[in-house]
């Protein structure tokens, strides 16, 4: 990848913040540093919003909503179908951005712009399927019409780690329901998120319908807009404990909310196991964006009789694994976030190998510039260590043995997080079985991926509220109203 087109890619993308009807900069004219993560080094500054700005932003998409959810489904359906398309067109340049920003490989990133754009298809296809009802009332003396209305102005909160899908996922539902938004993109990768504002843009989204404020002061720009009272939405992905945060300030106006939260998953292996088809899986549920996302496998749990197996061919697969930037040919695995995410990892592996664990491939730091750490597996990893109970985010494989179903499944429910479990066996009772018995709103069956536009996703317990995605990621953005005709 040359160096001029990394540079024409960045310079071309939006830095300013887009309220109303145009881009620009910030009250006072701050600025904030966007990093490359692959070299420590800054790629570009963009607009660093105040609370009025935020302000501003909120005024706008109230401003829009009436006429926004009085535009026909049709319209918006097509709207959502023109951005999928120029997406899709710009599929290379998206992703270099956000290889440079993030620090993904590109092949990840370009597969990332085509699952935002589906998004953008599927609630296309869900705009103009908004259904109502209408019914006789039991004593025959009326009817009831069931009605479903956008909820209203929304604000929308997307983390650095997905920086085009989450947003995607949550800007397709409220274009199709008819609500107008203010979109907080992460500090560290605002680009995403302002490359797509502008494909909208383009595409004919009213002006004030999607706004974009980009900040390096998240709580004090975006709690006086829940606390406002006319956003009618919060919808946050990102760790449980801003989002409890979050949903303590919502309660105060009563905002409808989705929370996306942290992850704990289990990835369990049974003894009859396709282990190959296991092995797989296990590279997808733990590698997948660098092993930085909420449905990573955090925790593996292998029977007894595969589980030196198991082991011992995982390592062999992590240990291949090319480590370096991005932006170059062969390279599996690009760096961390930043270096508070690479001080995390190292502390959760050398607490692991303190309380006995043993280190099969990785493990130590590497040298040189940007947030680099090596793919490791780690076995006889015991249940005190704390990568049993914190999310890692970061590419290791924590390998614990087990006997038996009942045990296995009692210490992948023992964590306050329920988004996604994993599980690998060639008995299809035993699969369906543990399937209902986790604690998780999503379950890979013989799968390492769960993801997919078309699909409910979201989980249980302390990993959220609500559902993105599939037919119920539209029901989010919509209230439901209920009128009662009197019949002569």
């Amino acid at each position: 990848m040359s160096d001029e087109r990394e540079a024409a890619v960045v310079e071309t993308a939006p830095k300013q913040l887009l309220i109303g009807d145009a881009w620009r900069d910030g009250q006072g004219g701050a600025t904030l540093p966007v990093e490359d993560p692959s070299t420590g080094e800054t790629l570009c500054d963009v607009a660093d919003a105040t609370p009025a700005d935020g302000v501003a932003a909120l005024d706008a998409a109230v401003a829009a909503q009436a006429d926004w959810a009085a535009t026909a489904p049709r319209r918006r359906s097509e709207i959502l179908h023109d951005a999928y398309a120029l997406m899709m067109e710009r599929q290379d340049d998206l992703a270099l951005l956000m290889t440079l920003e993030m620090g993904k490989p590109l092949p990840e990133a370009k597969g990332e712009v085509a699952y935002a754009a589906e998004f953008m298809r599927w609630f296309a296809e869900e705009a103009v399927r908004i259904h109502g009802d209408y019914a006789t009332a039991p004593d025959g003396q009326s009817r009831f019409v069931v009605m479903r209305q956008p909820v209203g102005p929304t604000l929308l909160i997307t983390p650095w780690n997905f920086p085009m899908a989450m947003g995607g996922r949550k800007i397709g539902p409220a274009i199709a329901a008819g609500c107008t938004m203010v979109i907080k993109p992460a500090s560290q990768t605002p680009l995403s998120m302002l490359a797509l504002a502008e494909i909208l843009r383009e595409v004919g989204l009213p002006d004030g319908v999607l706004n974009v404020v980009t900040t390096s002061k998240s709580g004090g720009v975006m709690e006086p807009l829940i606390r406002d009272g006319r956003a009618r939405k919060l919808s946050f992905t990102g760790s449980t404990g801003v989002g409890r945060m979050l949903l303590e300030q919502s309660a105060d106006k009563v905002l409808r909310t989705s929370m996306e939260l942290g992850g704990n998953a289990p990835f369990v292996v049974f003894d009859d196991a396709d282990l190959d088809a296991a092995i797989d899986g296990a590279m997808l549920a733990k590698m997948r964006n660098i092993g930085e996302a909420c449905t990573a496998a955090n925790r593996f749990y292998v029977q007894t009789g595969v589980v030196d197996e198991f082991s011992s061919r995982l390592a062999e697969r992590m240990g291949a694994l090319r480590v370096g930037r991005g932006t170059e040919d062969g390279v599996d695995v690009g760096p961390l976030i930043d270096d508070a995410g690479r001080h995390k990892v190292k502390s959760l592996v050398a607490d692991a190998v303190d309380q006995g664990a043993e280190v099969l491939t990785g493990g130590e730091e590497m040298s040189g510039a940007g947030y680099f750490y090596p793919p490791t597996v780690l076995t006889g990893v015991p249940m005190a260590a704390r990568m049993q109970r914190e999310e890692i985010f970061g590419p290791v494989a924590p390998i614990t043995v087990f006997d038996n179903e009942d045990e296995v499944v009692a210490e992948a429910n023992d964590t306050e997080f329920g988004l996604v479990s994993y599980l690998y066996t060639s008995n299809l009772d035993r699969g369906l079985r543990v399937s209902e018995r986790l604690e998780a709103g999503m379950v890979g069956l013989n799968r390492g991926i769960v993801s997919n536009p078309a699909a409910p996703f979201g989980g249980v317990k302390q990993s959220g509220l609500g559902r993105e995605g599939g037919r119920l990621g539209i029901e989010e953005f919509l209230e439901v109203k209920y009128v009662n005709i009197t019949v002569p």
